[in-house]
């Protein structure tokens, strides 16, 4: 079972830093393992599996949920959220590929060398297109390998489509993601208030979202929109690099 990072206060991003073991209501708690002989003595019911380290206060006062661990949803359950939202939904990717594009008709298409990027409008796109019309905002930044993987190239060559429908999508490097600090796993985040963080088995294909509103969770999905969005670069701009470095 993979930890998913909760967040650090340490600059170097390696110590003290708090995990959540998915699927369980348990945190994982990285910090300096406590050594001092006056402290252990002080100690009560240690039984010889338990060890103690320490962290600062300001790391729990910044990401220790507050709330229950949520539960696994469907995707579906959170489809309402795309059009109720009252002013930004903001995406972060992190993956290599995604099984529903390996597994849409778009995809053949492409590797057949199709033009993907000027498609008739979807259903996704013509709600981003009312959305922002209605004076909200639709952004998401992809995290890309250097060299992109195959499905990241897909995405590059699809995402002119969204954006002329009006979203805004942007490109991050990998490394400078991992320079950044930035969350391993997928999100979106609603007004800045509603995080819905991906579930994926080994083969990339969504098993559902973990839905919550909790401050410290919703805090620093908050900070890795704003550190990744500061950093990446508009999808046209992006492709262009990634065309000339071929």
């Amino acid at each position: 079972m993979t930890l998913r990072f909760i967040g650090t206060t340490s600059d170097d991003g390696d110590c003290p830093t708090l995990y959540e073991i998915p699927e369980t209501d348990e945190i994982l708690v990285q910090g300096d393992r406590e050594t001092d002989p006056g402290h252990l003595a002080h100690l009560r019911d240690v039984k010889p599996s338990e060890t103690f380290v320490r962290v600062p206060r300001s790391l729990l006062t910044r990401y220790a949920p507050r709330t229950a661990a949520p539960e696994l949803q469907p995707f579906a359950s959170i489809s309402h959220l795309f059009r109720e939202f009252r002013h930004t939904a903001w995406r972060l990717e992190t993956r290599g590929g995604y099984a529903s594009d390996r597994n849409s008709p778009k995809w053949q298409r492409w590797l057949n060398g199709e033009d993907i990027a000027s498609e008739p409008a979807n259903t996704w796109r013509e709600n981003v297109a009312e959305q922002i019309a209605a004076g909200k905002r639709f952004e998401r930044v992809r995290i890309v390998d250097e060299p992109p993987t195959q499905g990241q190239e897909f995405l590059l060559a699809s995402a002119p489509g969204n954006v002329a429908a009006g979203e805004d999508i942007r490109n991050l490097s990998r490394g400078e993601a991992e320079r950044l600090g930035l969350p391993d796993y997928d999100f979106w985040l609603f007004d800045s208030k509603i995080l819905a963080r991906f579930a994926f088995d080994e083969d990339d294909t969504t098993l559902g979202v973990y839905v919550t509103e909790d401050p410290a969770e919703v805090l620093a999905a908050c900070q890795a929109r704003d550190a990744a969005w500061h950093h990446a670069v508009p999808t046209a701009d992006y492709a262009k690099r990634v065309r000339s470095t071929v």
